[in-house]
């Protein structure tokens, strides 16, 4: 055994033990003193802080808690005000009976109400409609003027329309018959011819601005100005002068058949002219108002002056008697249709309306 067991080497180096250090007792016990009451300082000033923040808390409750209860009675004198409100209001409301009055009085009232709204309806209906019918009668009226005093056929035509619409607009069939009269009032007045008096009187304006303008029969020999000259400047004598003084007022016709008639002078011309404008004056006059007779004299007797006192180879006198000429052929007046068979057939649907509306209802009569 001794021969397997290790063999310490002589040359192992041994541990050398150190000796413990001693600290003085003195300064350890200081520290922990020290330590001791910083602990204990840190833990009594979180103790104080925690009482503070407790009695905060508190005095927070405190206010909380008196906000309550001021909140809470001011609720519940509130709630006391209303309570006494509504039983004043519930001691204020009727009772069922009377409730079932009051019920009974509102449907009757509503019941009467809707038969005063039906019955004021029903009157303002018809007199609107006869506000209608009184319409179309003046309109009827008022076309029979029209043709009768102007012969204005085409605004006689829109009145006659006008009261057939509102007939349309009626649809009551009583008034088949006077509508039908109207349509042929109506046909009738547009089978006539239209007669423009108020261009026939316009036309006849413009030729009588034209009669200042016409020549007389036999022009005045005009002399050229170059005459005077030639006579000046020639040395011959004063004969050729005075010749040429003459020649102003002696003209020698050389169409001995011809009639000769003498010269119109300053104030006979002025009358002539004045007779033609007047003559055309009443042919205004006549077209205007209707008369044809009046208007074709005037016509005749205007293109008698024409050809009596003016030459008729002058071109507008030629072309003012070819004007009159195509005048005198225009209508002035048309054979109109009579409405009076229409305004009659109307006032006799307006006497049926109106014996119809005061004929009492069957209801009426049962309500009776």
């Amino acid at each position: 055994m001794s021969e397997t067991a290790p063999q310490i080497s002589e040359q192992t180096p041994q541990p050398t033990l150190s000796e413990p250090t001693i600290t003085p007792p003195a300064k350890s016990g200081t520290a922990l003193a020290s330590l001791a009451l910083l602990i204990g300082l840190a833990a009594l000033a979180a103790g104080g802080w925690s009482g503070w923040q407790l009695y905060q808390q508190q005095a927070q409750n405190a206010q909380q808690q008196a906000r309550l209860d001021q909140a809470s009675e001011a609720a519940q004198q509130g709630l006391q005000q209303t309570e006494k409100y509504v039983g004043q209001r519930l001691a204020g409301l009727p009772t069922a009976d009377e409730l079932a009055k009051q019920s009974e009085l509102l449907v009757s009232l509503q019941g009467d109400q809707q038969r005063l709204a039906q019955s004021l309806a029903n009157v303002l209906g018809k007199s609107r409609e006869d506000w209608r019918l009184a319409e179309a009668e003046h309109l009827l009226r008022l076309a029979m003027l029209r043709l009768t005093a102007l012969q204005d056929v085409s605004s006689a035509t829109a009145l006659v329309l006008g009261a057939g619409e509102i007939l349309r607009a009626q649809d009551d069939p009583q008034a088949f018959a006077a509508r039908g009269e109207l349509i042929k009032v109506v046909e009738a007045l547009r089978s006539l011819p239209q007669v423009d008096r108020s261009g026939l009187f316009l036309q006849l304006s413009a030729l009588r601005g034209q009669v200042n303008d016409l020549q007389k029969l036999a022009p005045e020999y005009i002399l050229s100005p170059e005459a005077p000259a030639k006579a000046s400047a020639s040395d011959s004598s004063r004969w050729d002068e005075l010749w040429a003084k003459l020649s102003r007022y002696v003209r020698i016709d050389l169409h001995a058949d011809q009639d000769v008639r003498p010269q119109l002078a300053g104030q006979s011309l002025a009358q002539v002219r004045l007779t033609l404008a007047l003559a055309l004056e009443q042919a205004q006059w006549g077209a205007l108002n209707g008369q044809p007779e009046v208007y074709r004299q005037a016509l005749a007797a205007a293109r008698d002056v024409l050809a009596t006192y003016f030459d008729a180879d002058n071109q507008a006198v030629n072309a003012m008697q070819q004007r009159l000429a195509q005048l005198a052929e225009e209508p002035v007046t048309v054979k109109l249709p009579k409405l009076d068979v229409a305004l009659n057939a109307l006032q006799t649907y307006l006497k049926q309306r109106e014996a119809a509306e005061l004929e009492p209802t069957p209801a009426v009569e049962s309500a009776q």
